[in-house]
C-alpha cells in the first residue's frame, strides 16, 4: 500500500516544480507583456482545467504516444518510451494541475502596483531585476497559494495519469488508481486506508495554506 503513496509523493512532486516554472513565466509573459494572439495562449494553458481528465489524457496519448509527435521522436532518437511509465504520470499531473499555477501567478502579478514596478525601472532596473526584485517578492502569497494548490491538484489527479500511464502496481499506480482498482477487485479496506491518507493530506494542505494566509494577513495589517 505503501508504493502508490511514494509514488504519488514523488510525481507530486516533480509536477508541481515543472508547473511552478511555467506558469510562473507564462503568467509573467501573458500579464506583462504584449504577446500576439494573447486570448488564444490564455485559453490553452487554462482547457485543461475544465475538459474532462479523460479527454486531456486521450490527447496527452495522441501527443506522446508511439506514433505521436513527441512520443514517436523520443523513441526513434533516444529509445524512450513515455507511456506506461511513471513519466507519464508526471506529464499528465503537470498538464492538468498547470493551470492552477497559472492563473494563481497571474492573479498575484495584477494584484502589485504597477507604480512599484514604474519606481524600479526609473532607477534603471533592467526587466529581469524588476521581476526579480519587485514583482515576484510582491506576489509571494499568490505563488505560495499556487504552488500548494497545484500539488493537491497533482497529487489528486487520476483520469489523465489513467489514460497515459495506465495502472500497473509498482511502477504507474498512484494513489487514486490504485484506490479505483482496489474498489474494482472488492478491497473495501485498503480503498478506505487510501481514502483516509488522500483527504487528511489534502486537508492539512489547504488548511496550512489558509493558516499561513491569515497570520501573514495579520501581521500585515499590524506593520
Amino acid at each position: 500500500m505503501f508504493d502508490p503513496i511514494i509514488l504519488s509523493l514523488k510525481v507530486a512532486t516533480l509536477a508541481t516544480v515543472i508547473a511552478f516554472f511555467l506558469g510562473v513565466f507564462f503568467a509573467y509573459l501573458l500579464t506583462k507583456r504584449n504577446v500576439p494572439g494573447k486570448n488564444v495562449w490564455e485559453t490553452i494553458l487554462i482547457l485543461p482545467m475544465i475538459l474532462p481528465p479523460s479527454i486531456v489524457g486521450y490527447l496527452l496519448l495522441k501527443v506522446f504516444g508511439r506514433r505521436g509527435p513527441i512520443g514517436a521522436f523520443l523513441l526513434d532518437t533516444f529509445g524512450v518510451q513515455v507511456v506506461f511509465t511513471w513519466i507519464a504520470c508526471v506529464i499528465a499531473a503537470c498538464v492538468v494541475a498547470l493551470p492552477l499555477m497559472y492563473q494563481n501567478a497571474k492573479g498575484a502579478f495584477q494584484s502589485v502596483d504597477p507604480s512599484y514596478e514604474l519606481a524600479a525601472r526609473t532607477l534603471g532596473s533592467s526587466p529581469f531585476k524588476v521581476f526579480r526584485t519587485v514583482i515576484f517578492p510582491l506576489s509571494g502569497p499568490g505563488i505560495v497559494s499556487g504552488v500548494v494548490l497545484t500539488f493537491a491538484r497533482a497529487l489528486g489527479e487520476f483520469g489523465a495519469t489513467l489514460m497515459l500511464a495506465g495502472n500497473i502496481p509498482g511502477k504507474t499506480q498512484t494513489i487514486p488508481t490504485s484506490i479505483y482498482y482496489a474498489v474494482v477487485v472488492g478491497r473495501d479496506d485498503e480503498a478506505m486506508a487510501l481514502v483516509v491518507v488522500m483527504v487528511a493530506f489534502s486537508f492539512a494542505l489547504v488548511f496550512g495554506l489558509n493558516l499561513w494566509l491569515k497570520r501573514r494577513k495579520s501581521k500585515g495589517g499590524l506593520m
